[in-house]
């Protein structure tokens, strides 16, 4: 594996410096070589080319991000983007991924921020955005991990309606009444720590009733700054921390209920922000209810955005799903992303098979399928086509006998998440070669007399 990733780096490299060099401008992202028509490697390194022989039914060779159009200027941007940052160490790259249970786990996706943070020197990046699920009483991702002595009632965007509550991009919320209230953060089963010396806490909008106070870390407090608008408060360090032990008390004496929508790690580093939005039993229709989702967006615009929901909108008889429904859903997700930041490469993933109430074969993910290439033709988008990977209709039962996939046939075992994490790691990877190969071919070939 890190033969391959040092190819690949070096590779990056060679292209970055043939741009820099190059007198041609912003035309020299006019190859005349086709995102649609790449021939994709099987294997890259990442995943054991052995297990094409120990899992005969997964479509190893379909797992590539595929184009549905020539260009992608977006993926262009991005792709110069990560050269300039790998070369330079200038710069920091925002990732978002999107997606329901399978992302609140937050297993395969740790999977590629571990990847992403640790392939290449000097470029740790930040930890992002991130949710106190212990707090909520429901599974917190592996990572890490938050400890409170208060009571917490929780609120999550696919359960919990009324207009009092405005769920921002993390689309849950946690909420205390006392007038002194303690929180405790730490990362637990993690390879990647990134250090961060800024903590934005999103919490209700308006006045804040509430002091906040580090303890022993409170002498590394340069600055705290509220935003009383949009709904956080700033807590600027003097040095870099690795966990907090935070104390909030209320300055009056008057009934109030702290709402926390989450927490942003922050740094100054160079590197990759890889941010997970998952809620258990979230949808996009869910997502788009969450009222604060764009505002708390564009304080952090993304320069990568992968969607995986759709396993919740599929969940229903064949009958009731309406796949120009699920279409308009993702069409006005996909314009939140590209409002925050039009120069967002946008990944639409394909759910993975499963079946409906465990009986019966669910036929509206290859429907979504079909919305999902329409949605990447029309925006330029790449597809990770993880349904065809897996098999398509009725796989999931054959993964749940390779032990793949769990009784449920939704979610996958630890093995199955890792190793999916593994193919997407390589999808990516396959990514960068695609357009490496692209931009190769553009300055080997001739362009005639100027």
């Amino acid at each position: 594996m890190r033969v391959r990733i040092m190819h690949v780096v070096g590779v990056l490299l060679l292209v970055c410096t043939m741009i820099s060099c190059s007198t041609h401008g912003q035309d020299s992202l006019q190859t005349p070589v086709s995102l649609n028509n790449y021939q994709s490697p099987v294997f890259m390194g990442v995943v054991d080319s052995t297990l094409s022989e120990k899992y005969p039914f997964i479509h190893f060779e379909k797992n590539y991000f595929r184009f549905y159009t020539e260009r992608s200027t977006n993926f262009e941007k991005l792709f110069f983007n990560l050269q300039q940052m790998i070369q330079f160490g200038d710069r920091k790259l925002n990732f978002y991924h999107i997606g329901g249970s399978h992302l609140q786990a937050d297993i395969y996706t740790h999977e590629m921020r571990t990847y992403l943070q640790t392939s290449w020197e000097g470029l740790k990046g930040e930890r992002g955005i991130i949710f106190p699920f212990d707090l909520a009483k429901t599974n917190n991702p592996w990572n890490y991990e938050f400890s409170s002595p208060n009571d917490w009632t929780s609120y999550r965007s696919p359960v919990n309606h009324n207009d009092t509550l405005e769920y921002g991009v993390l689309g849950a919320i946690v909420e205390c009444p006392d007038s002194l209230i303690q929180i405790n953060f730490r990362y637990d089963k993690t390879k990647v720590k990134p250090g961060f010396d800024r903590i934005r806490i999103y919490h209700n909008r308006g006045k804040l009733p509430y002091e906040f106070n580090f303890g022993g870390d409170e002498i590394y407090v340069l600055r705290k700054q509220t935003n009383p608008i949009i709904g956080y408060t700033d807590v600027q360090f003097t040095d870099q921390l690795e966990s907090f032990e935070m104390y909030m008390s209320r300055d009056t004496i008057m009934d109030y209920k702290l709402q926390l929508l989450g927490f942003q790690l922050s740094n100054s580093e160079p590197g990759i922000s890889y941010n997970t939005i998952g809620v258990n039993g979230a949808g996009l229709y869910t997502y788009l209810d969450c009222k604060l989702f764009e505002e708390q967006l564009k304080q952090l615009p993304p320069d990568f955005f992968a969607f995986s929901v759709g396993t919740n909108d599929a969940n229903v008889p064949y009958s009731k799903f309406r796949p120009e429904i699920y279409r308009a859903n993702l069409d006005s997700m996909m314009s939140i992303v590209t409002r925050a930041n039009p120069n967002c490469a946008i990944l639409l993933t394909v759910p993975n098979d499963s079946y409906y109430r465990r009986r019966y074969l669910n036929k509206n993910v290859a429907r979504e399928r079909e919305m999902i290439i329409q949605l990447a033709k029309k925006h330029e988008a790449a597809v990770w086509d993880f349904y065809g990977i897996m098999g398509e209709l009725g796989s999931s039962k054959v993964w749940n006998r390779n032990r793949l996939m769990r009784k449920d046939l939704v979610h996958f075992t630890a093995n199955g998440y890792r190793l999916k994490g593994d193919m997407f790691i390589e999808a990516f990877l396959k990514w960068i070669e695609q357009m490496e190969l692209r931009q190769k071919q553009f300055y080997l070939e001739p362009h005639g007399e100027n």
